[in-house]
């Protein structure tokens, strides 16, 4: 596959023709409030798992509607004083997996909380926490359920997760809740984008080849899913089309990355037909905050930057994170 999008030079000018709502701020911040009446009940559970370098604990905490969302907490082993930590997302169709899965950053001498993703986590990794909210007629997948309104839409439960996650890693007395840092790839990547606008005080801000980004264009440059799910949905639904984009600006990377305060090291690939450039171009341009940058790796498809990029966040990140 070669180049198929905007020019490298029109990229980093692009904008989004996405139109944010006029109540996406009032929407957020009721959904989240919403949640928070619920207790965030975050439990931290060990796990025995052979390893010797790291303590490894099995979480579960409160998320939307109260609803108990799983995850892993990884710290290097022997901690004893709070340490900066680094919170992930994950993309589409897995689930947190086995915990030796997810060495890296309490090997970079960091504390690791990875959320699971709700109703997902059988497509790549195995995941451990249940969807229990049903939604009208969709497409296979995740892209459109419950997408014939904002307030039924998958993605804002997944978002609301995400929130709690943060508060539950800050939560643990072996946290340092002051130096916090946001990070996934793809659909993980378009979670941290939404965190990055919806939470205070991040230190860190890291989306690699960031998926749910500019919808008007994703939905209509790539006939890759996920994106393409929405296609096919609209497909059989002629004449929702308005309708299915009001629901999604709610939703767009692109609008939370104008909120976003922390500092960020961005990703993407010029042959990504997954999350082709120009969207994530169109979240990076948008970010608010100036202290950004964007690895570009010309030559790849949807993998991106993979161990170069993690190369690139362990020479940035622990900058961030210790300062």
């Amino acid at each position: 596959m070669s180049q198929f999008d905007l020019p490298i030079d029109r990229l980093r000018t692009y904008r989004s023709t996405s139109v944010e709502p006029e109540d996406f701020d009032a929407f957020w911040t009721k959904t989240l409030d919403e949640a928070r009446a619920h207790e965030l009940d975050a439990r931290f559970e060990p796990v025995a798992t052979g390893l010797a370098t790291v303590e490894v604990y099995d979480v579960t905490f409160a998320g939307f509607g109260g609803q108990p969302v799983k995850g892993w907490f990884v710290l290097p082993a022997g901690t004893s004083e709070p340490l900066p930590v680094v919170v992930e997302f994950l993309g589409y169709g897995g689930g947190r997996g086995l915990p030796h899965t997810h060495l890296l950053w309490a090997s970079a001498g960091f504390a690791h909380f990875v959320m699971d993703t709700r109703g997902q986590g059988s497509g790549w990794a195995t995941g451990d926490t249940s969807d229990p909210v049903g939604s009208a007629p969709a497409f296979p997948g995740f892209m459109t359920k419950g997408i014939e309104d904002p307030y039924t839409y998958y993605y804002r439960r997944l978002f609301t997760d995400a929130v709690r996650a943060v508060e539950a890693a800050r939560s643990h007395p072996l946290v340092d809740a002051t130096r916090t840092a946001v990070t996934g790839v793809s659909q993980g990547g378009g979670i941290t984008l939404a965190v990055s606008g919806l939470v205070r005080n991040l230190v860190a801000v890291a989306p690699d080849v960031p998926f749910l980004c500019d919808f008007p264009r994703a939905t209509t440059i790539t006939d890759r899913t996920p994106y393409r799910e929405i296609g096919n949905y609209l497909k059989t639904h002629r004449g929702r089309v308005q309708q299915a984009r009001n629901t999604l600006a709610y939703f767009d990377g692109v609008h939370f990355a104008a909120r976003a305060t922390a500092p960020a090291l961005f990703s993407t690939a010029l042959e990504d037909l997954t999350c082709p450039p120009s969207t994530v171009f169109a979240a990076f341009n948008a970010y608010a905050n100036t202290d950004k940058e964007i690895e570009v790796y010309d030559f790849n498809d949807h993998e991106g930057g993979d161990s170069f990029q993690q190369a690139a966040q362990l020479g940035w990140l622990p900058g961030r994170l210790r300062g």
